[in-house]
């Protein structure tokens, strides 16, 4: 089963304090978006993907395009205000058949082998997401005040790709937008219909890259990598 991709590349990434967008930062001597594109570039089942992006970004993101041969990139979409508008903008250029994947540009260590059991649970369910156990005690807290410790078993820490049914996609966001209503992640919007999400277990590696700390972790796994080819 094929799929396409929508990859969110506009944000400013702040919290990463880099002064510019983070996933053009490099990373073993390739900007961090170029890791991520070459997982789904060389994926055989992938045929498009559509990369949302600040405008002001669009020349460079063209030569990096260029430079490092990614030819699968269909459209090259302006991002919106917000993620989701983002990724509602790539949504509309989609047919409804298929199974499209929402991934966050800043995951460049996606495991290709997880994709097949999230196109099959899409494909059956409707929508999938990746996700791993919960490792620390959670707390709620009011303030500064411990309210809860939380049962950490049914937690799950949700990474990207998620997986959805086009058409279920298309319909999470178009209710959505009737009800100006905006959600942690695309999973949340099709949970609001009442539809199941099943959860397809990742890995640690699958790191989202937000602050100047991760940059730390993400050459760990890359030395972790290189030590097992």
């Amino acid at each position: 089963m094929v799929y396409q991709v929508i990859i969110p590349a506009a944000g400013q990434g702040k919290r990463m304090g880099a002064g510019k967008n983070k996933v053009l930062l490099e990373l073993n001597h390739l900007p961090v978006l170029i890791h991520t594109l070459k997982v789904f570039e060389n994926d055989r089942k992938c045929e498009g993907i559509f990369l949302a992006i600040n405008p002001v970004d669009e020349e460079e993101m063209k030569a990096l395009l260029e430079e490092n041969q990614i030819k699968k990139v269909r459209s090259l979409v302006p991002g919106g205000k917000e993620r989701q508008h983002s990724i509602y903008n790539a949504l509309k250029l989609l047919n409804q058949d298929g199974i499209v994947f929402v991934h966050d540009a800043a995951r460049p260590f996606i495991d290709q082998e997880l994709f097949d059991p999230l196109i099959e649970a899409a494909q059956t369910k409707g929508a999938a997401v990746l996700a791993v156990p919960v490792k620390d005690t959670v707390k709620k807290a009011a303030g500064n005040i411990v309210t809860e410790t939380v049962e950490r078993t049914s937690l799950w820490a949700v990474q990207t790709p998620q997986a959805f049914r086009i058409s279920v996609l298309k319909e999470a966001y178009r209710k959505a937008e009737e009800d100006e209503f905006l959600g942690t992640d695309d999973a949340s919007l099709v949970e609001r219909l009442g539809q199941d999400v099943v959860i397809v277990e990742g890995n640690y590696d699958n790191i989202k890259l937000t602050t100047p700390e991760d940059l730390y972790f993400a050459e760990a796994i890359i030395r972790k990598r290189d030590q097992w080819r």
